[in-house]
């Protein structure tokens, strides 16, 4: 079961939601339920599912509704229709007693203008939620204070936020979220206001204390680019309608539609990627210490070269040309020992920073993990169809390992392609 489910919710403005969703259910666009009723159409029949200790980004443009949505899930909006399931248990349909418990131990909220008490000081606003909940002055200090510390505030905690940055404010709105321990913590647009400096600094603090805690975050951006550097999993919403869920590159590499094809247009797709997305099994995959055994495999399936693996280990490419060299010259070397080392990726790698090895590389490059075990193999080829901005919202192909070699040092041409004469695949 997901962490929290959103299930058909629909929310409209005005004095008689319920008449005119009947309205609108009826027939009327947004436009028209405006035009005609005076009622405001913020979401349509939105639905989705976050799962526990992942950061879920809601992203859209100004007026898409995606504020509005982060605001049904603690119930400071309540939906027209539809429900919010939270471990299983109906939001929507929460008494006044239980929203409240549950606002206090189930979800905090991180603000865009961080939403600080100007009147108290650093500590007594990181202790603030915890004062509500009936904890001892000794013991919410004592933990306010080591949050203080997570976030890099020591020393500020007598501090007044007039007297900090806003930079160190928003690390203070931090502290007091992740200070109630609440599983669930809703950041509505909580660095937008930030310099550009400042937020990457905020972001990659986030991300840190996401490995190190396991919260689950619903994360509420504008900002494709930061969505992208800090989500799992991306919504998009368009006038109050969910346009797509996916990884950030199954929104990259596949969109939904025209409208997130647009959205994705201009990304610099070479930070975003990485060589997982592209990775695949290599069609050769050679084991075992004899040489005439890995000739014979190469020659059946008509590859021209095979990636050697012991004990699933990459150990190195042996192509058909040095196999039968070793034979004919009674090479007593084994096939670990014929195998030609050279560079390797992780799945983790940018392609920004992938790129260049595998143009220099004559074969498609292995990709391994921490152990050295062999995971797959990428080529340039893979990484120019991936660099490529959509056409259509279609889903990328993914192309086939033919085994041919592919020639070192070649020019990357416009728009981050290889000079198609050039593409040969991995």
């Amino acid at each position: 079961m997901s962490l929290i489910e959103v299930k058909n919710v629909t929310k409209i403005f005005g004095p008689h939601p319920k008449e005119a969703l009947e309205q609108y259910r009826a027939g009327l666009s947004k436009e028209e339920l405006l035009a005609q009723t005076g009622h405001t159409l913020g979401l349509s029949d939105v639905s989705l599912t976050i799962e526990k200790g992942e950061i879920f980004v809601i992203m859209g443009l100004s007026g898409s509704g995606k504020s509005t949505l982060i605001r049904h899930f603690n119930r400071l909006i309540d939906p027209t229709d539809g429900h919010i399931l939270v471990n299983g248990e109906d939001v929507v349909t929460m008494s006044g007693r239980e929203l409240e418990q549950f606002r206090r131990t189930k979800m905090s909220m991180v603000f865009q203008r961080f939403g600080l008490m100007p009147h108290r000081t650093v500590l007594q606003n990181v202790a603030y939620g915890l004062r509500v909940r009936g904890v001892s002055r000794a013991e919410r200090e004592e933990k306010a204070m080591e949050w203080i510390e997570r976030v890099g505030l020591a020393g500020y905690e007598a501090q007044y936020p007039t007297q900090l940055s806003g930079g160190m404010q928003q690390r203070v709105g931090l502290a007091r979220a992740l200070a109630t321990d609440a599983e669930i913590l809703l950041m509505d647009e909580a660095f937008s206001a930030l310099d550009p400096l400042i937020r990457s600094q905020m972001q990659d603090q986030l991300i840190e204390l996401q490995s190190e805690l396991g919260k689950t975050i619903v994360f509420i951006t504008h900002d494709l680019d930061e969505a992208l550097r800090i989500g799992d999993h991306i919504a998009i919403l368009k006038d109050g309608r969910l346009s797509q869920v996916g990884t950030p590159p199954e929104i990259l590499l596949r969109p939904a539609d025209d409208y997130v094809t647009d959205f994705v247009r201009d990304v610099n797709r070479a930070r975003v990627l990485t060589v997982e997305t592209v990775m695949k099994p290599p069609k050769m995959r050679l084991t075992g210490e004899n040489i005439d055994h890995a000739l014979e495999e190469m020659r059946r399936t008509g590859v021209t070269y095979g990636y050697v693996v012991e004990d699933e280990r990459f150990r190195g490419v042996a192509t058909q040309e040095s196999l039968e060299a070793a034979l004919s010259s009674q090479d007593n070397r084994n096939l670990y020992e014929i195998a030609e080392e050279g560079p390797t990726l992780s799945a983790a790698d940018a392609l920004e920073a992938a790129l260049p090895a595998a143009l220099e590389a004559v074969y498609p490059l292995p990709v391994v993990d921490e152990e050295g075990k062999l995971m797959g193999i990428v080529s340039p080829s893979e990484m120019s169809s991936a660099l490529t901005p959509p056409k259509s919202p279609s889903p990328a192909e993914p192309a086939n390992d033919t085994g041919e070699p592919t020639p070192a040092g070649r020019a990357v041409g416009e728009a981050g392609t290889l000079p198609e004469k050039e593409k040969l695949e991995g």
